[in-house]
């Protein structure tokens, strides 16, 4: 079995680099300045107790690869590339195995409309892309949680070699029969992330109301979620630790992207309660709003920490007139 991870970022860049160093065949997809080093120098992957630079091969498109039938495509790009990446992907490989480690739950909905082998991940990893070539992990032992299974239920022998291989490269990795009902868990807390990107204080009233509509919206459209019990066991191992020659992890995957200038994922986040609430006659307020001002940082180029927790409520007052 060979990996094709689409995305070398923080999360396809550790993925991969922790399997080829276990001794994993695999292949990463990446594109533009990262691309280049990653082909010039190898990925550096760096973390709390070691930095790695296995030499990995890396493709800019999925056309660019000779596939074959025991490929596993590992998609790990924001969700709002996931689109053009499926399209892709299928006219490159077909009907190839897609594993959807990623954030939200619409990309397994995605890409189930074009393969017939569709699995979720949830992904549990602090981890830093930045610089062009490099990644930082900060957990340890233990890289990241990702826990595993077929979409929209069960496992099958193929996503228990995937989990099998995850943990033999640092990971806690276990098939999940219900792997959406932890997606689901997990979205409620990335649709804090574009707070945490675009403000410079604390947000405490408006980190409630995003969570108690996105919780309303559930319950209205009959959405199995894991409770918090159930989330805190699923994710018991995440130790942050130190980087060394780094102070700390700057921000989450939101703010990364801000500060990159790159597009936001945010319509794929909060935007999914959005549309839920849309479909089944809630209120979402507060995360259209955060939809909207997202659009704008990334549109005008804002920088991290650019709004105030009053600039986001005067715009949901405005909004609400």
């Amino acid at each position: 079995m060979r990996y094709v991870i689409y995305g070398a970022g923080a999360i396809g860049g550790t993925i991969g680099a922790r399997l080829a160093h276990a001794g994993r065949e695999l292949t990463l997809i990446a594109r533009g300045p990262h691309l280049e080093a990653i082909r010039r120098d190898g990925l550096t992957l760096r973390t709390p107790d070691e930095t790695l630079t296995p030499a990995i091969p890396a493709a800019g498109h999925p056309d660019e690869i000779d596939w074959r039938p025991d490929d596993v495509a590992v998609l790990a790009m924001k969700s709002q590339d996931t689109a053009g990446a499926l399209t892709a992907l299928r006219g490159a490989a077909g009907d190839v195995a897609v594993v959807c480690a990623q954030n939200g739950v619409a990309n397994e909905r995605m890409a189930a409309r074009l393969f017939s082998r569709v699995y979720g991940m949830v992904v549990w990893m602090p981890g830093t892309h930045l610089q062009p070539g490099e990644v930082i992990a900060h957990s340890s032992p233990i890289a990241g949680i990702l826990h595993t299974g077929r979409y929209p239920q069960g496992t099958d022998g193929l996503i228990e070699a995937v989990a099998a291989d995850l943990r033999a490269s640092g990971f806690a990795s276990e098939p999940n029969e219900r792997i959406m009902r932890f997606k689901h868990a997990k979205l409620l807390s990335n649709l804090l992330n574009i707070v945490q990107a675009l403000c410079s204080g604390a947000a405490g009233d408006i980190v409630r109301a995003v969570r108690e509509e996105a919780l309303a919206v559930y319950a209205a459209a009959g959405i199995d979620c894991a409770g918090p019990e159930e989330l805190q066991e699923h994710v018991k191992g995440i130790t942050v630790k130190p980087v060394p020659g780094l102070e700390s992890r700057l921000g989450g995957s939101t703010w990364q992207s801000l500060s990159r200038g790159g597009s936001l994922e945010t319509d794929y986040l909060n935007g999914e309660i959005a549309l839920l609430g849309t479909l089944h006659g809630v209120p979402t307020t507060h995360n259209r709003m955060l939809q909207a001002v997202a659009a704008e940082a990334s549109r005008e180029a804002r920088e991290p920490g650019s709004y105030t927790p009053e600039d986001l409520l005067s715009r949901l007052a405005a909004s609400t007139t």
